[in-house]
């Protein structure tokens, strides 16, 4: 009665386990692994960036304003000193019709004061005291040689870049998940195959026990089977850690608890299409993009480097407001101006500074086209082997289920035989654990097969 209980309470256990394990399809993994992944969350951050930086060189275009504001205190001061004397007294004179002063010149050319006026001397004392200058000032560049339109063509292309950035992040982050997905399923279909040939190996056991009983096999025949259980006892332990591990990781890739409860969705290769194998360029996928886009960068940089010795204009204007200074106690300085005025300047490469800095952008330009021919072959010889690889993995999947259907007709035929004494427990074993193989052959194909089309889906640009 114990027994019964204990059993009842231990399949009660694992049915409430069993239900709390979170379902989980291949999309909603890639969908976690998205959300969660730092690189990918980083590369979008990038793109936020560089969409700054380029309303930032944008703005560059427009006029540059400035406002100015100076308050400080001196305590400097002084004083101006202006000398005394005489002063002529100017009468109207009829003939002239106008003033003039009351003198009398000499046959020498001096002439004598008849009526004057004394001034006596002055000394009027200044302070700086208090200075206070502000403005504001616009400043709208004409012509910078082509600077300002280069940086910013150069700012766009780091946007397109990083935008591909991301599409790139995206496409390693679903291949990623793809092989975690995948090892999860492939861990549980080798442990279900584990067990499913140690089921026939305790049925086959408790056969030869019996037959061992009436005298028609010997202690020996026991030993084989055992030995033979102990070996799937073994490969079931092995299994289970790596369906562990398995289950583990992809926790890991979709942020989940390393511990969680999980079940995936078995793989289905017969819904597969075979888009990638006709369709596809490498021009689609985002590293061809991001090549592109730095090769023109480079070209950009060329044209930004020339601008550093090409005329720069610029047309401003200005007002100023000063209040400072004080004399014979009024204040000396309070008013504004306005100020509007054009600016040239033309740098003179005397030395050849300027000059090869643009021979080593070119050479820069040459490299960045150079290595945008390697790398696009590079990805035209990766997608050719990743079809090869596809159609190499779609035909040993093919052949693994005529090997399967094989090993089961095989092992059917050797237990009949075995049955009527016609063939050994050992070559009975024998197609057993040909038959395990060859299941556990068809469960690596099928992962294989699935992992390779993903791979030359992205190969193509065709990873969605």
């Amino acid at each position: 009665m114990n027994k019964k209980v204990i059993l009842f309470t231990l399949m009660l256990g694992g049915s409430i386990i069993g239900a709390m394990a979170q379902h989980l399809t291949l999309r909603e993994c890639i969908d976690k692994a998205l959300e969660h992944n730092k690189s990918l969350s980083a590369a979008k951050l990038k793109l936020e960036q560089t969409r700054y930086d380029m309303k930032s060189y944008k703005a560059n275009f427009f006029p540059q304003a400035n406002l100015i504001a100076t308050d400080f205190y001196s305590t400097a001061q002084g004083a101006i000193s202006v000398d005394g004397g005489h002063l002529p007294i100017y009468k109207f004179s009829e003939q002239v019709g106008s003033y003039v002063p009351s003198v009398m010149v000499n046959q020498d050319g001096s002439y004598r004061l008849n009526e004057y006026a004394d001034f006596p001397s002055q000394k009027m004392k200044w302070k700086l005291k208090n200075v206070l200058i502000g403005g504001v000032s616009l400043m709208e560049p004409l012509y910078a040689g082509g600077k300002i339109t280069a940086a910013y063509e150069m700012s766009k292309l780091g946007v397109r870049m990083a935008d591909e950035n991301i599409r790139l992040t995206e496409s390693e982050v679903v291949v990623k998940t793809h092989e975690a997905y995948y090892q999860v399923i492939q861990a549980k279909e080798l442990g279900d195959v584990a067990r499913a040939y140690k089921a026939m190996l305790d049925e086959l056991k408790k056969n030869v026990e019996g037959a061992f009983r009436h005298g028609m096999s010997t202690r020996n025949d026991i030993m084989k089977v055992q030995v033979k259980q102990n070996e799937a006892e073994l490969n079931i332990q092995k299994a289970d850690n790596g369906y562990r591990l398995a289950c583990m990781n992809l926790c890991h890739i979709t942020g989940m608890p390393l511990d969680s409860e999980i079940e995936v969705e078995a793989m289905n290769t017969d819904s597969q299409k075979d888009t990638a194998i006709e369709g596809g360029a490498v021009s689609s996928r985002p590293e061809a993009s991001i090549l592109e886009h730095k090769t023109e960068l480079a070209r950009q940089k060329v044209k930004l480097t020339k601008s550093d010795y090409l005329p720069n204009v610029a047309v401003g204007a200005s007002y100023t407001y000063a209040n400072a200074g004080e004399l014979a106690g009024k204040r000396l300085i309070d008013d504004g101006a306005l100020s509007v005025g054009v600016a040239m300047n033309v740098p003179l490469d005397l030395f050849g500074g300027v000059s090869n800095k643009v021979r080593s952008a070119k050479a820069a330009y040459q490299i960045a086209l150079l290595e945008e021919q390697d790398l696009n072959e590079q990805m035209q010889l990766e997608l050719s082997q990743c079809r090869n690889l596809y159609e190499e993995a779609q035909t040993e999947l093919n052949l693994s289920k005529v090997a399967l259907e094989q090993a089961k007709e095989n092992m059917r035929l050797s237990k009949q035989q075995y049955e009527v004494g016609f063939e050994t427990l050992s070559d009975y074993m024998e197609t057993q654990a040909m038959w395990q193989q060859c299941n556990a052959n068809l469960v690596n194909a099928r992962c294989q097969q699935q992992l390779a089309y993903v791979r030359l889906l992205k190969a193509a640009g065709m990873l969605r």
